[in-house]
């Protein structure tokens, strides 16, 4: 499988497909959940405690049998299979006891596929209604369709008590782990608050998706960051511009405000100045991980893949778990200059981050690298896979005629088999 088969040209465009909206997934800021909840102590939360209600007698009957609708009948729903909102309420803190530094959101996840349903306030609380996530921008771990749905969602629903079985909710931030609260089993009139969530910070990761300098920041200065946050939940970036720049003057090592400045103007088509504002950003707190996504987000922009190999290192420097699609930016940048083995290391550990396949374009990417290595028939394997996972994918027809021509050398030679250096996924 050579150049013939093979298109860099067509990956180039899949990745800036995959990422295009790359960016807003990684703003965290402002909560939309800021709730009255909030629980006392620490460590796991513990289960959930039904609200007493009262039981009335029930009278004599005979026992009943279910009823096994006939084809075409419709099974009449019960009262779990009613939506509505079923409501969360609770605080996140951190290991040391404190909260977190900025808002952070809380995941509803189920069956491995993880949806935002809200932010906590600035003292880690929040309160949540189950389904209905209107304003709740996408964690950067989900696929571009999700992404797309939640920032663009539709009409307000709820969540049927069933539909909890095999869910779980978390909070979410990059570089710290999460307790975990059960959701199978929960009423809609159980008690809706569910105690403390703690994180507890991972081994190796040395970068934060929040600034610690935003601490140290003067009243004035956190007044007009915190009402350009409710600007740009308006989507009015031009007002927040102005209080950014309010919040900078006055504090110059305001790295989470310099990041907003970006953002507010980007969001104006200011390519420069944001660049500007994110390379500022750095400046005053270089472990501070949103400005290098951004300027990450810039060079995909620019299909510059020297640059989009040089500022997914150093994420990845930064953290090395929290953000698998950066190991896939970061092996296809490194494809795409020739750079054979480094790209297939970096597949290779996206591949381990992402057991559920969330971007199965790695599969595909996986099948480009050990074809150009000749190991057709671990290429034949993972561009399978591939399609199995993104059976309508774009580039669907593309892919099942590699596959036919893999699937042809691989049969022509018996040499062709798996490459003994090949590692296992």
């Amino acid at each position: 499988m050579k150049a013939g088969i093979v298109s860099r040209t067509a990956l180039a465009a899949a990745l800036v497909l995959w990422l295009g909206v790359w960016a807003a997934g990684q703003q965290q800021g402002g909560g939309t959940g800021g709730g009255t909840g909030g629980a006392t102590g620490g460590g796991a939360a513990p289960a959930p405690t039904p609200t007493p209600t009262p039981t009335p007698t029930p009278s004599p009957t005979k026992p009943t049998t279910p009823t096994i609708p006939m084809p075409g009948q419709q099974q009449q729903p019960t009262f779990q299979d009613f939506q509505r909102p079923i409501y969360l309420s609770g605080r996140v803190m951190m290991e040391d006891g404190t909260a977190p530094p900025e808002p952070v959101v809380l995941l509803l996840v189920c069956n491995g596929r993880p949806r935002p349903q809200g932010y906590t306030d600035s003292k880690g609380r929040f309160s949540v209604a189950l389904g209905q996530n209107q304003q709740v921008f996408a964690d950067a771990s989900m696929d571009s369709s999700d992404m797309r749905s939640i920032m663009n969602p539709g009409p307000a629903r709820g969540i049927s008590e069933r539909d909890l079985v095999g869910c779980e909710f978390r909070a979410e931030l990059p570089g710290f782990q999460s307790d975990v609260v059960q959701l199978a089993g929960r009423r809609v009139l159980d008690n809706p608050e569910i105690g403390v969530i703690v994180l507890r910070r991972m081994a190796n990761v040395q970068g934060f998706t929040f600034s610690l300098t935003t601490a140290n920041a003067p009243k004035e200065a956190r007044k007009a960051y915190e009402k350009a946050l409710s600007l740009k939940k308006k989507q009015k970036a031009a007002e927040a511009e102005v209080h950014l720049r309010k919040a900078v003057e006055i504090y110059p090592k305001f790295a989470a405000a310099w990041f907003e400045l970006g953002n507010a103007l980007d969001a104006q088509k200011k390519k420069e100045e944001a660049r500007a504002a994110y390379e500022k950003s750095i400046e005053a707190d270089s472990k501070f991980i949103g400005p290098h996504l951004s300027l990450l987000q810039m060079a995909l922009d620019s299909r510059d893949w020297e640059q989009i190999a040089a500022r997914s290192e150093t994420v990845l420097k930064l953290n090395p778990i929290g953000y698998p699609q950066v190991w896939f930016l970061h092996s296809a940048a490194n494809y795409n200059l020739g750079r054979r083995d480094v790209a297939e290391k970096s597949a290779r550990e996206a591949l381990r981050l992402d057991p559920d396949h969330k971007n199965p374009r790695l599969l595909s990417l996986m099948g480009y690298i050990l074809a150009d290595k000749g190991d057709y028939a671990g290429a034949l394997d993972h561009m399978k896979g591939y399609l199995s996972f993104a059976p309508n994918a774009s580039d669907a027809e593309t892919v099942k005629k590699q596959i036919a021509e893999l699937e042809r050398i691989v049969a022509s030679k018996p040499s062709a088999q798996r490459a003994p250096d090949q590692q296992q996924q």
